[in-house]
């Protein structure tokens, strides 16, 4: 059984979608290609030239992860105007959006509203009354390693509707399979019926598996 990790860093992984590094040779397997708040520079006009002409490959399958950080030094409406820019890219693709967001969801929230695609938070494990905004807001929510540790998060996932879910691993070194059994566990489902899940969730955003 292979399990699909929705946002990842290991460029040899088969099954899932890689996080592209700017200016980076693009893999043979899924990518995502977008411009991290934390990697806006001055280059942000070439940056951005070369995210548009990646984007376009058949194998990049979202745009991101990009979106807000509000721990970060670089100027807030700055990050503002970049992520506006990738979401324009993500409506003129019609490629989903991956978005990093750290103390900034209000914000994110307000610019939903400008995306004609669907829109997913990476690596969701804040508090239940921020998950339940994102949940009327229409967005995907995907989870990661919290999930193994976090009751509350744990707590909030059993409700969270299944439609909504992807999993991932991120940055962190585990093996997802165990973070799809116990997903599946908190769901009440058998192991093979929530992957079946995740697969349909990928359809919806026109991710062919």
């Amino acid at each position: 059984m292979e399990f699909f990790d929705f946002h990842h860093h290991d460029f040899d992984r088969n099954f899932g979608i890689y996080n592209l590094k700017l200016n980076e040779e693009p893999p043979e397997n899924f990518f995502s290609a977008g411009i991290h708040p934390q990697a806006i520079s001055e280059n942000i006009e070439a940056d951005f030239a070369w995210i548009k002409e990646i984007s376009k490959l058949g194998n990049c399958v979202a745009i991101g992860e990009c979106g807000l950080d509000g721990l970060i030094k670089v100027d807030e409406k700055l990050q503002e105007e970049v992520f506006e820019m990738q979401i324009e890219l993500a409506n003129e693709l019609n490629k989903p959006l991956i978005i990093h967001c750290v103390k900034r969801f209000s914000q994110v929230i307000r610019f939903r509203k400008k995306a004609k695609v669907p829109v997913i938070i990476h690596g969701f494990n804040k508090r239940k009354s921020i998950g339940d905004e994102l949940f009327k807001n229409q967005f995907y929510l995907s989870f990661g390693k919290s999930v193994l540790y976090n009751v509350n998060l744990q707590d909030f996932l059993k409700g969270f509707p299944l439609d909504q879910i992807f999993i991932e691993t991120d940055s962190a070194d585990f093996e997802i399979k165990e973070l799809y059994q116990k997903v599946s566990e908190l769901k009440n489902l058998g192991l093979e019926d929530f992957t079946l899940k995740i697969k349909e969730n990928l359809k919806n955003l026109q991710i062919p598996i």
